[in-house]
């Protein structure tokens, strides 16, 4: 039997590459997504019958299998439910969950380990603390995501975060020296308190803007924390999908660091570079220009090549399904429609390539910031909806700007700019946008969703 569980768990490692491998595809995803799940039951199933295969059924086995069968059919459920726009909070609260299990899983082992090795209890230890963070942060993260907790920046919570992870350092040398006379219960009893204390102070500074970023840190942590777990089963599947997430949520982590110009450091620290000359640089009033929902209309009815650029608003306003029919109509009267997409861009990695695949567009139609910054004077038309920092042309012209070096999208560059917006307010680096200043820019004040419908309505009157 130990043969046939060998054989399972290397055919799953084998269909997470190849899952890994479609992800990286925007046509072959879903199946993708149904290789790796298709692996990971093959574990699980292969797991379970070699420990019971055989044997009477005991309690355990009742117990196990209720809690896979409750916990799909919970999941599912909070799969269907979930609109597009709630995506980012159920992948923080599912990262939650699988925290929530390698804090478990070493609470449990360190009931039971019959090791007379530091090193073992150290593992244990390790993937402990690092799930009981993942645990409480991707909690915090849903809370803001959901708008239920607010940024806490305070100097005393940064010394607090760091405080607790001294702690959590200290704790453990001073046990492995005699120096601190504690059982290993006491020991993960304490840490895990610690632990998922840290994961609180850890995301509380970070603001809503930049949860992109800290979901993918926190996956990473889940991954590693499920690897090291791995180790102290001597579980190869767990070792190597937790590697896979661990790697994979560290690259896309680091990634989206560089496409706001930004370290890592000043991103968990919840914090933009700040300059004394600016604010007297922007104190000034904006000279903008005002259009209206019929001159944007005509704009984009008579235009050959049309840029939409969206970012958080169009989520917020749930907008998505309106910029997909805006996009067939245009295309009837014989207009190219093309989506530009920022790599941040949205609350969660990938959060506009998601919300726009659910209304139904074109994959090919969405295009990276990159490839087309250098042809943005081909578009006639763009138009800006729910973005805000990541068209700031002061991320370009004002080394003075807290956002100076970050890469933005062109828009600047296009015939016409539209920006549709509810109101002045500024973007999440608080920023005043000196595109709006631009004589090819125009404002348009709405609300995202109602600005769409006003223009597809206004579109079919025109002959």
């Amino acid at each position: 039997m130990t043969l046939v569980l060998q054989i399972s768990y290397y055919l799953s490692m084998l269909s997470f590459i190849v899952g890994l491998k479609y992800l990286s595809s925007p046509l072959k995803a879903k199946r993708g997504n149904i290789i790796a799940a298709i692996g990971m039951i093959t574990a699980v199933l292969a797991t379970i019958f070699s420990v019971y295969l055989g044997k009477s059924l005991n309690l355990n086995f009742i117990l196990i299998i209720l809690a896979i069968l409750l916990g799909t059919i919970i999941g599912k459920r909070m799969s269907d439910r979930a609109e597009m726009t709630k995506m980012p909070q159920l992948v923080s609260y599912f990262n939650a969950m699988g925290g929530g299990c390698a804090l478990l899983l070493g609470i449990l082992e360190a009931q039971q380990i019959h090791q007379d090795s530091r090193t073992a209890e150290i593992v244990l230890l390790i993937a402990m603390m690092i799930g009981a963070s993942s645990f409480s942060g991707s909690i915090i993260a849903f809370l803001k995501l959901s708008g239920k907790q607010k940024d806490k920046k305070s100097i005393f919570v940064m010394l607090l975060s760091r405080s607790i992870l001294l702690a959590m350092i200290i704790v453990p040398v001073l046990v492995s020296f005699d120096i601190l006379n504690l059982s290993l219960l006491q020991e993960v009893a304490i840490l895990a308190c610690l632990a998922c204390f840290y994961g609180v102070v850890f995301v509380l500074p970070i603001g809503g803007a930049d949860m992109p970023v800290v979901i993918s840190l926190l996956n990473s942590f889940t991954g590693l924390a499920t690897a090291l777990a791995g180790v102290m089963f001597h579980n190869i599947i767990m070792i190597a999908g937790g590697i896979f997430v661990g790697a994979a949520g560290v690259l896309l982590t680091l990634l989206m660091c560089n496409a706001m110009n930004r370290s890592l450091l000043s991103v968990l620290a919840g914090k933009f570079k700040k300059s004394s000359s600016y604010g007297n640089s922007v104190a000034k009033e904006l000279e903008i220009q005002v259009t209206t929902i019929g001159e944007t209309a005509s704009k984009l009815a008579f235009a050959n090549k049309v840029a939409i650029i969206p970012g958080y608003g169009l989520a917020v306003a749930q907008a998505q399904h309106l910029c997909n029919q805006l996009e067939i109509i245009l295309e009837n009267r014989g207009v190219e429609v093309e989506y530009i997409i920022h790599p941040v861009a949205g609350r969660m990695p990938g959060h506009m390539n998601v919300l726009l695949a659910e209304a139904d567009v074109n994959y090919n139609k969405l295009k990276e910031m990159d490839d087309v910054n250098d042809e943005m004077n081909s578009y006639d038309v763009a138009i800006v909806l729910g973005a805000n920092d990541v068209v700031n042309p002061a991320a370009e012209q004002d080394e003075n700007s807290p956002i100076f070096g970050m890469p933005i999208i062109k828009a600047y560059n296009a015939q016409n700019v539209i920006v549709v917006k509810r109101g002045m307010s500024n973007g999440y680096a608080g920023v005043e946008n000196k595109l709006f200043e631009y004589e090819n820019c125009t404002l348009l004040f709405s609300d995202a969703k109602i600005a769409l419908a006003d223009i597809i309505n206004e579109l079919k009157s025109l002959v």
